[in-house]
């Protein structure tokens, strides 16, 4: 396998502190209230903070806000105001990227939606310098589950994505229902598994699907797993699966969760 052409790191500046503020936040019952109060947060805590996609913390590096790169990715993929949110996750997802288009195997994403994460994750390299197949699985014009409709989610949503990776050729773009659709096409090594679902009946149907072709030191990230309420039921059926294979999920501040293959 020959060394793939990987993003470089910007040159860090000591002094230099970024700060990060989103409107975007899901489960408040006073947005507007709740916003005056996290902006005067902001005002009290040590610069360096983080504030968006239900996550405050400060006295952070934010690294994902220095390494221009991914920035440049990141903007250029910016759809709806979430995407600007969940600049974090993103970052998580270039991250692993990172590391696993350096091991045999393809790319997948389940639950692609607008296909932002898989446009967002090859740009971060360039999308000439991407050699990866990357395999994008999803309904696309409708969500399956009740209740998980996404904005700009609608009839005709798979051609607007398959305008949107015009120039992409290595990108697969693939419809209907999981796992059923894996029949119509799915990679035997994979190196990179991203799940975002929304159901817990659907992601546990797809670790038993491809879980066994992750290759070893292969990322699975569970975009999900460490979100409560409505997707509690995902984190509570993937730790009896993973428990039954004696491997731990890392849950993340982002509420994502994580598992390297070994």
């Amino acid at each position: 396998m020959s060394k793939p052409s990987l993003p470089q790191r910007s040159a860090p500046e000591m002094a230099r502190i970024f700060n990060f503020k989103s409107p975007v936040f899901w489960g408040v019952t006073d947005p507007a209230r709740f916003q005056l109060l996290l902006d005067e947060a902001t005002r009290l805590v040590t610069p360096g903070f983080f504030l968006g996609d239900n996550l405050f913390a400060w006295m952070r590096n934010n690294s994902a806000l220095e390494d221009s790169a991914f920035i440049d990715a990141w903007r250029a993929n910016i759809l709806y105001p979430a995407d600007e949110a969940v600049v974090w996750r993103r970052y998580i997802l270039c991250c692993a990227a990172y590391h696993c288009v350096q091991l045999e195997g393809d790319f997948v994403e389940c639950g692609a939606l607008h296909g932002t994460g898989v446009k967002t994750v090859i740009d971060y390299f360039g999308k000439d310098r991407f050699a990866k197949t990357f395999w994008a699985y999803d309904t696309f014009d409708v969500h399956p589950v009740d209740g998980h409709g996404f904005e700009g989610q609608h009839s005709g949503l798979f051609d607007e994505v398959q305008t949107r990776f015009a120039g992409y050729p290595n990108v697969r773009l693939m419809r209907g229902l999981l796992p059923a659709s894996l029949n119509d096409g799915a990679p035997t090594r994979i190196a990179y598994l991203h799940i975002d679902l929304n159901s817990a009946e659907f992601e546990i149907a797809v670790l038993d699907a491809l879980f066994e072709r992750v290759v070893p030191a292969g990322i699975v990230v569970l975009d999900d797993y460490e979100w409560s309420g409505a997707y509690r039921a995902q984190k509570l059926a993937e730790d009896v699966w993973f428990d039954a294979r004696r491997y731990r999920v890392i849950p993340l501040p982002t509420g994502q969760g994580l598992v390297l293959k070994r």
